[in-house]
C-alpha cells in the first residue's frame, strides 16, 4: 500500500513550518531625573494658574446676588447679571433677590374681646438689602417667617372679630385696614433683616371649632334684630306720612282712640312677617 504525501503533511506538519518572533530591543533616548523635573514643573505650573483663573470666573444670574466675602471681611455684593472674574481667594454666597410668598399657617389666637379665633395671612417680600439679610440676622427665611407669625397675633388680639360699637375696626368688616395695619408692623420688624414686604393681605379668618356654632347663631340673631330694627324705622316712617296726609288732605277727622287703632293696625301689617288679613266690619 502506498500513503500520499498529501496526507502525511496535512496530519503530522513539520517544525520549520511555524515561524516565531522575537524580540528586539527599540532605541529610545533616556532622559535623565532631572530633566523630567524640568519639563514637568512648567506643567504643574500652568495647571495650577489654570485652577486660579476658573477659581476666579463668577456667573451672576437675573434677580439674584453674590455676597462677596475675603478673609472673614464683608468686600460687596454683585447684583448685575453677566459674567465676572474677581479675586479667587474670595468666599461667595448666593442671595435670592426674586420676589417670594411665605403664607402662614393658620393661627390660634384671642380677638380683643377674648373670643378665640384661627387667622392666617400670606406676605409678599424679597430681600433689599443683602449684606443685613446675611450678617445682621442668622437664617433670614426663618426670621421672615417668625416675625409673620409674631406680627399677625399682635394685630388680631387689637380687634375684634366683629365690629361691636360704631367706627370700632373689626377683623372681618374692615380687613383692608387691618392689612395695612399689619404691613406697618411687618415692614418695621422685618427692616433689621434687610427685607422689603411689598404685600400683606389676611388669607384666613373664622371663629375657632368649639365657639363656631355659639357665634353663628349670635351673629343670625344680630342679624334679625338689625332687620327688625330696620322694619320697625320704616313703619312708623309710613304711618306718619298716612297720618300726615290724611289731616293735610282733609278725607277724615280721626280722634285720639280712632288714631290709636289705626296707628295699631298699620304697624302690625307693616312689621308682620306673614300677609295680614284686614276684617272688614260692615257694623255702624
Amino acid at each position: 500500500m502506498y500513503r500520499t504525501d498529501s496526507t502525511t503533511d496535512l496530519a503530522n506538519p513539520e517544525p520549520s513550518a511555524v515561524q516565531a518572533t522575537s524580540e528586539k530591543p527599540y532605541g529610545g533616548v533616556r532622559l535623565p531625573g532631572v530633566l523630567m523635573l524640568l519639563l514637568g514643573l512648567p506643567m504643574l505650573l500652568l495647571f495650577g494658574l489654570g485652577i486660579f483663573i476658573l477659581r476666579g470666573l463668577v456667573m451672576v444670574e437675573p434677580n439674584m446676588g453674590k455676597v462677596v466675602l475675603f478673609l472673614g471681611s464683608y468686600r460687596g455684593t454683585l447684583r448685575t447679571p453677566g459674567f465676572y472674574w474677581i479675586n479667587p481667594f474670595t468666599s461667595r454666597t448666593n442671595i435670592s433677590l426674586r420676589v417670594r410668598n411665605f403664607d402662614s399657617a393658620k393661627l390660634k389666637v384671642n380677638d380683643l374681646r377674648g373670643n378665640p379665633i384661627e387667622i392666617g395671612a400670606v406676605v409678599v417680600w424679597r430681600v433689599k438689602d443683602t449684606a443685613q439679610a446675611v450678617f445682621d440676622v442668622d437664617a433670614y427665611e426663618s426670621y421672615v417667617a417668625v416675625q409673620t407669625e409674631s406680627a399677625i397675633r399682635t394685630t388680631a388680639a387689637k380687634h375684634p372679630y366683629d365690629a361691636a360699637q360704631p367706627g370700632q375696626v373689626s377683623l372681618r368688616g374692615d380687613s383692608s385696614e387691618v392689612n395695612v395695619e399689619l404691613m406697618a408692623q411687618l415692614r418695621e420688624r422685618l427692616s433689621h433683616a434687610g427685607v422689603e414686604v411689598l404685600e400683606v393681605r389676611l388669607s384666613h379668618l373664622a371663629y375657632a371649632p368649639e365657639i363656631a356654632g355659639v357665634m353663628l347663631r349670635r351673629q343670625q340673631a344680630e342679624a334679625i334684630i338689625d332687620a327688625r330694627q330696620r322694619i320697625v324705622e320704616g313703619a312708623v316712617t309710613m304711618v306718619k306720612m298716612a297720618l300726615d296726609n290724611l289731616r293735610e288732605q282733609k278725607v277724615v277727622e280721626l280722634d285720639a282712640a280712632r288714631t290709636a287703632t289705626l296707628v295699631s293696625n298699620l304697624l302690625v301689617v307693616l312689621c308682620s312677617e306673614n300677609d295680614a288679613q284686614p276684617v272688614v266690619s260692615a257694623g255702624a
